[in-house]
C-alpha cells in the first residue's frame, strides 16, 4: 500500500501542476488581450490578436477538463477496481496466456479511446469550428477514427503479441529483446508512413507551381539535400491551419506542404520556412531526438522488467491478479505521473533545436522572409503572442514569438 500512496501523491502533484499551468496561461493571455505587443503592432491587428487570445483560452479550458477526466479515469482504473474488474471479465472469456493478456490490453485501450472521443469532437466541432479552422464533417471525423482504429489494430496487435511473448518466454532479459523489437517497429513505421499510411487520410500531389518548385530545388541543391518528392497535401479538406513537414527517411524522404500554407506565403517565404526545416535534418536534430527517445525507452523497459517482479507494484495499485499484460498497462498509467516534472527539459531541448534551425535558415535563405512567414503563420493559425512564461517553459517546443523574431531580426 506504500507504493499506492506514493503514486497517489505523484498523481495529485502532476494533475495540480497541469491545472495550475493551464490556469496561469489563461490568466496571462487574457491580461494581455487588450493590446498587440509593440513588436508586432504593424503586422498583427488587434482583432487578430484578440482572436488568438480567445482561441488559446478555449483550448486551455478544454485541456483542463481533459486533465481532470484523465485523473478520474486513472483513479477508477486503479483504486476504483476498474482494471481488476476488466481482468475478471477477460478471465471469464479466455484461458490464461497471451490471448487473455491481449484482450485485456485491447479492452483498456478501447476504454481510453472512448473517453477521449467527446474531447476530440468538442475540439473539432466547437472550438475549431468557432474560430473558423474546421472544415471536417462529422462523417469524415468518424471515417478517420475508423481508419485510425483499424491501423492501430493491424500494426499494434502484432507488436503487443510479440512483446507479451518475449515477456513470458525470454525471462530476465526480455526487456532488452523487446527494445530491439520496439526500435525496429518505429523505424519500419517511419519508412512506410509516407507511401502507405499518409495517403489513407490525405491526397498528395506533386508540386505544380513551376517558380516555387525551381526555387525549392535550388535551395535543396545549395544545402546538398535529396528527397524523393516535393508534395502538396490537401490539408484544407480538414482544417485551414497551415504547415509543412518532412517525412520518411533514407530514399523515402519527402517534403510535404499543406495547400493552405502555399496559399498564404509567397515563394521567398516558403523557401525560408523550408530552409528552417532543412536545418533540422542537416543539423541531425531528428536523429538526435530519435536516439534520445530510444535510449530512454530502453531505461523504461528495464524499469518495467524490475517492477513486474514486485508484488507491491500490483497490490499498491489495487490489482490482485499480476500478469505481464497487467504490468504493461499499469506501467503506462503510472510512469507519466512520475516523469511529468521532467517535461520542461524536453521542451527546452526542442527550443534549442528551433533556434539552431533558424540560424541555418538565415544562412541559407532570408532571415527577413522567415520573419515575415512566421508572423503570417502566427496570425493565420491564431497562435498567441503572449503565452504565460511558465506554461511556455513547461510545454512549448518552439521559442516565444518575441524572442524568436528578435533573434532572426539580428541575423
Amino acid at each position: 500500500m506504500t507504493f499506492g500512496l506514493v503514486f497517489l501523491a505523484a498523481l495529485a502533484l502532476a494533475t495540480s501542476v497541469r491545472l495550475w499551468l493551464a490556469w496561469r496561461h489563461i490568466t496571462h493571455v487574457r491580461l494581455h488581450r487588450a493590446a498587440v505587443p509593440a513588436e508586432f503592432a504593424g503586422e498583427i491587428t488587434l482583432a487578430a490578436h484578440q482572436r488568438a487570445a480567445d482561441y488559446t483560452c478555449a483550448k486551455a479550458r478544454l485541456a483542463m477538463a481533459g486533465v481532470t477526466a484523465e485523473a478520474a479515469i486513472v483513479l477508477w482504473l486503479t483504486f476504483g477496481g476498474g482494471l481488476q474488474a476488466m481482468h475478471e471479465i477477460t478471465a471469464s472469456w479466455l484461458p490464461g496466456g497471451i490471448g487473455r493478456g491481449l484482450a485485456l490490453i485491447v479492452l483498456v485501450t478501447a476504454l481510453m479511446t472512448a473517453a477521449e472521443l467527446p474531447f476530440g469532437l468538442y475540439r473539432t466541432f466547437r472550438i475549431e469550428e468557432r474560430f473558423g479552422f474546421n472544415r471536417m464533417t462529422l462523417p469524415m471525423f468518424f471515417i478517420d477514427l475508423a481508419k485510425s482504429v483499424l491501423l492501430a489494430a493491424a500494426f499494434g496487435i502484432p507488436l503487443v503479441v510479440c512483446i507479451l511473448w518475449l515477456m513470458s518466454k525470454t525471462e530476465t532479459y526480455w526487456w532488452f529483446y523487446a527494445w530491439f523489437v520496439w526500435v525496429g517497429f518505429n523505424l519500419f513505421m517511419l519508412a512506410i508512413y509516407p507511401t502507405w499510411i499518409a495517403p489513407l487520410f490525405n491526397k498528395f500531389s506533386p508540386m505544380q507551381d513551376a517558380e516555387l518548385k525551381e526555387r525549392v530545388e535550388r535551395l535543396l541543391t545549395r544545402c546538398g539535400f535529396r528527397v524523393k518528392g516535393l508534395m502538396v497535401m490537401d490539408g484544407s479538406r480538414r482544417s485551414s491551419h497551415g504547415n509543412a513537414y518532412f517525412t520518411g527517411f533514407g530514399k523515402s524522404k519527402r517534403i510535404v506542404f499543406f495547400d493552405t500554407l502555399l496559399s498564404r506565403l509567397n515563394p521567398a517565404e516558403v523557401e525560408a520556412v523550408l530552409a528552417h526545416e532543412l536545418g533540422h535534418f542537416k543539423l541531425r536534430h531528428v536523429a538526435k531526438r530519435m536516439t534520445w527517445i530510444f535510449a530512454v525507452s530502453l531505461g523504461f523497459l528495464w524499469l518495467l522488467g524490475y517492477l513486474m517482479e514486485k508484488e507491491w507494484f500490483f497490490h499498491g495499485l489495487n490489482v490482485s491478479a499480476p500478469s505481464t499484460a497487467m504490468a504493461l498497462i499499469l506501467f503506462f498509467i503510472v510512469v507519466p505521473n512520475f516523469t511529468f516534472l521532467l517535461q520542461p527539459l524536453g521542451a527546452m531541448y526542442s527550443r534549442m533545436h528551433e533556434f539552431e534551425a533558424d540560424r541555418y535558415a538565415a544562412q541559407n535563405a532570408s532571415a527577413k522572409d522567415l520573419v515575415s512567414a512566421l508572423v503570417k503563420l502566427y496570425r493565420d493559425n491564431a497562435s498567441t503572442l503572449t503565452p504565460d512564461p511558465a506554461h511556455s517553459a513547461f510545454y512549448d517546443s518552439h521559442p516565444l514569438a518575441l524572442i524568436r523574431i528578435a533573434r532572426l531580426q539580428k541575423a
